[in-house]
């Protein structure tokens, strides 16, 4: 008797709410009138400016440019002084006894700095604690340009 019961109340619940779904039906809005056309002879002609030519593209290729910072001098020719050249200060800054050879200390001399830096008991062995110290430092940049300015306007 139950179950007659409980589902009777089941279909009166269905056949209620479909009613109410049926009977709430939006209606879609009437569409607007469509506007008139114009006609092209009632409009006034109209005159355009004259676009202007495009500018003329820098007939020298990539490679002729390059040779052409290479070439100090201007001869039409490249050197290997001038090829040389710029990399003089880069090499100056890593041979420190000046004596124009480059040793395998003279070179790493930042990394060795950064061993003896990192071994704070000087055993010449960095521990795990020691090592975590030469971890590059992280930047950590805005997601916006306005998130310093946020920051500011908080303070």
């Amino acid at each position: 008797m139950r179950r007659l019961l409980a589902g009777s109340a089941a279909t009166l619940l269905l056949v209620t709410g479909a009613l109410f779904i049926w009977q709430g039906r939006a209606e879609a809005p009437p569409m607007p009138a469509a506007p008139t056309p114009r006609l092209a002879s009632s409009m006034a002609p109209i005159s355009l400016s004259r676009i202007p030519d495009a500018p003329s593209a820098d007939p020298t290729t990539k490679e002729e440019k390059r040779f052409a910072r290479a070439d100090k001098d201007e001869d039409g020719r490249i050197t290997l002084a001038e090829l040389v050249e710029p990399r003089r200060k880069a090499y100056a800054k890593l041979d420190l006894d000046q004596d124009g050879k480059l040793s395998f200390e003279e070179w790493a001399v930042k990394t060795i700095d950064k061993f003896a830096d990192a071994d704070a008991d000087k055993s010449k062995a960095l521990t795990q604690a020691e090592y975590a110290t030469t971890a590059p430092k992280v930047k950590l940049k805005p997601a916006c340009a306005c998130g310093p300015k946020l920051a500011s306007a908080a303070n």
